[in-house]
């Protein structure tokens, strides 16, 4: 592939521009994405136009910026080259990420650019590669490999849990734990759980559904099926958790601010040989009733001091949902800030 940089096209152009040059069509059509709407992603994004012309592109606008719309241009032709599809996700994590640690990684002697050495991080499951799209979620996934037990704290749509469950399934596939174990507290959130038709269990489900959704994103259902029915996975309330030792297993607690102090500490000691924690929650989201302390606060403030417990924090520019799921959380907080 080469680059660049032209002249004005007439002394009215208020900037060079760059073009871009692809040997492999099918690769470009791809890279344009269907209706070109890849392209659409990074003008909007950037505020570049993009020229499509047989096997070129040509970017027009602020040059610095042009500059930056052909840097991931050229990534995102790259990564199509290696056998992998690109996405609007792709596109979105390759503006936010800082690659500056990569490039140092593969320019000193061990070009390989291992997780832990600083490059990229992928975490590989049965059923998708999974990448982190913010720097915040890079440095969580690093933490999660590297550390016992882990906390991830921030708002909604962050991919705290999502990521948690992706190193879990990783981890499992690989044979570093022998079953993953991941529960959340059943706190009503405005509801009762009791008046709720069915079985405990079929009560308890609901709560837990986010858990599920997140396990089937990584593994085939009839694979899933058979791991839960072999008691390898398991998807618990917090309560069920009290007096058990948890030994080479990968256990997550999800909605961790709605576990009380003792809940936290209960859960927090059920560590046992070969085993990882991860504790996940928002601080903004208590469901527990007035004047009952959430036990994520006093974690935080017990913990913190000790080796080997990392604490990651998330804030609104991580959420990697729909854009308005961000803007809707600066607005709470700045209402927060200024209530």
């Amino acid at each position: 592939m080469a680059t660049s940089v032209l002249p004005p096209s007439s002394e009215h152009a208020p900037a060079p521009e760059v073009l871009l040059e692809f040997p492999d069509n099918r690769l470009l059509i791809e890279l344009c994405g269907e209706f070109d709407r890849h392209l659409a992603e990074i003008e909007q994004r950037l505020g570049v136009q993009i020229i499509r012309r047989g096997n070129q592109l040509i970017v027009h606008g602020d040059p610095e910026l042009c500059q930056q719309a052909a840097e991931l241009l050229s990534l995102l032709y790259e990564r199509l080259e290696s056998g992998r599809p690109v996405e609007r996700e792709d596109i979105d994590r390759e503006l936010r990420l800082d690659r500056s640690d990569e490039e140092a990684a593969a320019s000193g002697p061990d070009s390989q650019m291992e997780m832990f050495t600083g490059g990229k991080v992928e975490i590989k499951t049965r059923k998708k590669l999974v990448e982190p799209r913010t720097d915040a979620q890079k440095a969580y996934v690093k933490n999660l490999y590297e550390n016992e037990m882990a906390f991830g704290i921030g708002p909604a749509g962050t991919g705290k849990t999502y990521l948690a469950v992706a190193v879990g399934v990783s981890m499992f596939i690989q044979g570093h734990v022998d079953k993953i174990i991941l529960c959340r507290p059943a706190v009503e959130a405005g509801e009762r759980l009791g008046f709720l038709p069915g079985t405990q269990e079929e009560k308890v489900d609901p709560y837990m559904q986010p858990l599920y959704d997140a396990l089937n994103d990584f593994l085939p259902g009839k694979q899933l099926a058979k791991l839960k029915e072999e008691k390898t996975i398991e998807i618990a309330p917090l309560a069920f958790m009290r007096g058990r030792t948890l030994s080479n297993a990968y256990v997550v607690l999800d909605e961790a601010q709605n576990a009380t102090t003792m809940q936290m500490k209960m859960f927090l000691t059920r560590l046992g040989e070969g085993s990882r924690m991860v504790i996940t929650g928002d601080r903004t989201q208590v469901d527990l009733p007035r004047g009952v302390q959430s036990g994520l606060q006093d974690a935080e403030r017990l913990l913190a001091p000790i080796p080997k417990i990392s604490f990651n924090y998330f804030t609104a520019k991580d959420v990697v949902r729909h854009p308005l799921v961000a803007a809707i959380i600066e607005a709470y907080d700045k209402d927060e800030m200024t209530g």
